[in-house]
């Protein structure tokens, strides 16, 4: 075996369920029954083993602080979706400034412009 210093995949599922359950203080049925709501979708395995990865114990931290202001499942949902659009969102908006830093365009100007029909 041969070791290396390459960071794991953060969203490669590598965490049992009661390993994950422990590791973000919850139980094992909570995390099911944000599973069966649409807020996390872990990794399965071969034989249908839920499988948490690092990326999914950060959105349970999440969802556990949303939880804590108050805020029912329904609007948890809705919190998600909008910080997963909005960090697609300034993905987004970061590569266009990269494309336009690469061509000698002012980022500003060049992000403005309506994308070519």
């Amino acid at each position: 075996m041969t070791a290396t210093n390459a960071e794991p995949d953060p969203g490669r599922g590598v965490y049992a369920i009661s390993v994950a359950a422990e590791l973000v203080g919850m139980g094992s049925q909570t995390l099911r029954l944000y599973e069966r709501r649409g807020l996390l979708e872990p990794a399965r395995s071969g034989g249908g083993t839920r499988r948490y990865s690092s990326q999914d114990l950060e959105r349970l931290g999440r969802i556990a602080a949303l939880v804590a202001t108050g805020l029912n499942l329904a609007g948890v949902a809705m919190v998600l979706d909008l910080q997963d659009t909005n960090a697609r969102l300034q993905a987004d908006l970061d590569e266009r400034g990269k494309e336009a830093r690469s061509l000698g365009r002012s980022p500003r100007t060049s992000l403005h412009r309506k994308p070519p029909r």
